[in-house]
């Protein structure tokens, strides 16, 4: 249950947030940064649901607005000037995500001729396919919630424009796989090993994006049926079970999206999901023997942690869900074995939140040099139904 403290506390942290990175306000430039403004549309439609103040949602389409002009254009130092599509400006407004979207980091991307530095790659900008995707649900979220069919038109260019060059067969034959990051114009990869999760993520949010596209349809709007094909041949036979928190919060999440898509699109992926449930609890196993909530704040990370809590806040939302449409998943035995052996790890919510809501830990180092994401995960995960549904 959200409560009414919860919902001020979230309203608390992302004002800050807001003129922390020069949403409102004119005192600095603004940063952006993908992953935490993907979150943080989902934040203020969270808080407009709940206040009914007009405030917010424009608060989130004003952060819409500021992540395309920024991270859909090239760097301000770089030689490359306008968007990184490659459109002219007033094209580019148009269709702001046909080039993808930059992530936003300090420094400037790796040069196709300079040598790999895995330290260094942290630190450097290009384009990450995890974060795309998060805020091609961002996007479908706002077009839910302002009933403006621009913003799922936005998300389903950003999965056209992307795909292809984040998807490839090897030249050797063999199956279909996936860069982890791309150069801020797609051209070559930064890193070419594959996310976990990625096609996880790519293909749960491919089926969320055609799905609010079919609620209404255009026949202007093109379809991702061929990237919902090639994500599901990526898919087959993977494992998804991991010990990283922020992991197993996302497999969590893609698992609750993916019982809610099986309801609005009648679609049969009850096989999949049955297996994230499955590697989810495998890996809160490995997790909780890990003991690492128990060190200081100084050694942890919390926006990591609060993943996993948004995560495991998604169980009892599916267990009333899946009771609610028993019909969709039957035999109903099987669903609630699982869900039952994942209820046993909802204590872990309180343990993270409870932490990371005490000031001095907030006034951790570890806290203070990545405030903006704590900020907004926190938030998130104190009213997160603005995140987790479709």
């Amino acid at each position: 249950m959200i409560t009414q403290n919860s919902i001020s506390e979230l309203q608390h942290h992302m004002m800050q947030f807001a003129e922390n990175t020069g949403l409102i306000g004119n005192s600095h430039q603004p940063d952006r940064y993908l992953w935490t403004d993907a979150f943080a549309v989902c934040n203020f439609l969270e808080l407009y649901r709940q206040t009914g103040n007009r405030e917010f949602l424009d608060l989130g389409i004003r952060l819409i607005d500021q992540v395309h002009a920024i991270l859909g254009s090239h760097r301000l130092e770089d030689d490359r000037k306008g968007w990184i599509s490659g459109l002219d400006e007033e094209k580019g407004k148009s269709h702001p995500t046909r080039g993808g979207l930059r992530i936003g980091k300090d420094l400037s991307e790796r040069k196709y001729s300079e040598p790999y530095d895995a330290d260094l790659e942290w630190d450097r900008d290009g384009q990450y396919y995890h974060y795309l995707t998060k805020w091609m649900h961002a996007l479908n979220r706002v077009s839910r919630a302002t009933n403006d069919r621009k913003y799922n038109y936005w998300a389903i260019e950003l999965a056209k424009a992307v795909h292809p060059k984040f998807t490839y067969i090897p030249e050797g034959g063999g199956s279909r796989r996936m860069y982890w990051k791309m150069s801020i114009d797609l051209s070559y990869p930064l890193v070419t090993s594959m996310g976990h999760h990625d096609p996880l993520d790519g293909l749960v949010t491919y089926l969320e994006t055609q799905s609010i596209s079919n609620l209404d349809p255009d026949p202007a709007f093109p379809d991702l049926k061929q990237e919902i094909t090639d994500m599901e041949e990526i898919c087959k036979g993977r494992e998804w079970a991991t010990h990283d928190p922020l992991g197993l919060g996302g497999l969590l999440v893609d698992s609750f999206r993916l019982a809610q898509l099986v309801e609005m699109e009648n679609i049969n992926y009850k096989y999949l999901l049955h297996d994230t449930l499955e590697d989810s609890g495998m890996g809160l196993s490995f997790y909780t023997k890990t003991n690492h909530l128990n060190i200081s704040a100084n050694y942890r990370l919390a926006f990591r942690e609060l993943g996993l809590a948004i995560g495991l806040k998604a169980i009892a939302r599916m267990e009333d869900f899946m009771k609610d449409h028993f019909d969709l998943f039957s035999p109903q035995n099987v669903w609630e074995l699982q869900i039952e052996s994942l209820k046993e790890y909802v204590n872990l919510i309180s343990l993270i939140e409870r932490f990371w809501l005490i000031p001095a830990n907030q006034q951790s180092e570890s806290w203070k040099q990545h405030v903006n994401i704590n900020q907004v995960m926190l938030g998130t995960c104190l009213a997160p139904d603005g995140f987790l549904l479709i």
